[in-house]
């Protein structure tokens, strides 16, 4: 998409932080972390809401999942993470790019 923040730093048009990247997904430092790890986990594929989901997007989705748990320990996350994902406004979702939050590297709460 033309003018979404995420596929321009997919395309490396806009410098980030990347802690992991491969064909499917980048995973890289939020600018405005609200934890000790706050990790922002972006499909490369260009789509905002899960109501989005098809048979394609549903397994890339369990793919990423799988890699986030895999990667865990890696990224400063081995005593637990929490991983939110937002969708529409009312929810405080910022950029329509489904992407996933990841936090953690502290004990969290509920919030």
């Amino acid at each position: 998409m033309e003018n979404c923040i995420f596929c321009k730093i997919i395309a490396g048009e806009i410098p980030s932080a990347k802690v992991y990247e491969d064909g499917e997904i980048v995973i890289f430092k939020d600018i405005e972390p609200i934890a000790k790890v706050h990790l922002l986990c972006v499909p490369k594929e260009h789509f905002a809401y899960l109501s989005e989901l098809d048979g394609a997007r549903e397994a890339l989705l369990g793919r990423t999942l799988k890699k986030i748990a895999d990667l865990a320990p890696a990224l400063g996350l081995e005593d637990g993470y929490r991983l939110v994902v937002n969708q529409g406004d009312n929810a405080g979702q910022t950029v329509r790019h489904l992407h996933i939050h990841i936090l953690g590297g502290q004990p969290l709460g509920w919030q």
